[in-house]
């Protein structure tokens, strides 16, 4: 099969929320001696996007994002066995969690997958993560990055909390923060005074690794 159409496959078991072609298509690519991060990048991620503009316009429903974000999670699993072998030497460490209130994490798992292989070592936190928690965890790792996502823009205020907490804290100096996930927008990264800002997760890397001065 070409590589065209692994990511052809890839992409559609994402939309058809499909997990089981999911995994079969990610093992088949590691079969055919297929980049991963590339059917990851331009396969998997670009199904996750589509289903993410379905849900913007209304024509598909929660229910249906969790479903194919977990399609994905396990789709990225099998691939990990072999990104994972390919990772660089450790160049630093950043913390990533999405905000409290919110419990989706779609797009997050394949940023962190891209964002381990050149080296920088993410400790995810998981789902609806309190401010509290983040820095706490921040300080325990003497992470370099703190990165956060926000699915909801009910949910967007907890970036900002991260924000003025750190500055309470008089830790601001001592992190890089980048912010993430649908809703948000460069404008809102400078408002609260984020570092930076990645659209998606490949954006996401090349930020990240900018941040840790590389």
């Amino acid at each position: 099969m070409s590589l065209e159409s692994i990511l052809t496959d890839a992409r559609r078991s994402i939309v058809d929320i499909d997990e089981e072609k999911a995994v079969s298509v990610a093992r088949q690519a590691i079969e055919e001696g297929a980049d991963p991060v590339k059917v990851l990048t331009d396969g998997y991620s670009a199904g996750i996007r589509e289903i993410g503009d379905l849900f913007s316009r209304g024509e598909v429903f929660l229910p249906e994002m969790i479903l194919a974000a977990e399609a994905m999670k396990a789709a990225t699993a099998v691939l990990n066995e072999v990104i994972t072998g390919q990772a660089a030497e450790k160049i630093g460490t950043m913390i990533f969690a999405t905000v409290e209130g919110d419990v989706h994490d779609i797009g997050k798992g394949i940023a962190i997958t891209l964002i381990q292989t050149q080296g920088v070592e993410v400790i995810d936190l998981g789902r609806d993560v309190p401010v509290d928690k983040i820095i706490e965890e921040a300080e325990k790792h003497q992470a370099g990055v703190i990165g956060t996502s926000a699915l909801l823009t009910t949910t967007m205020p907890n970036q900002d909390k991260l924000e003025k907490e750190l500055r309470k804290r008089g830790l601001r100096e001592k992190y890089k923060t980048i912010v993430g996930g649908a809703p948000c927008t460069q404008r809102w990264a400078d408002k609260i005074g984020a570092d930076a800002y990645a659209e998606d997760a490949a954006e996401g890397v090349t930020k990240v690794l900018a941040l840790l001065g590389r």
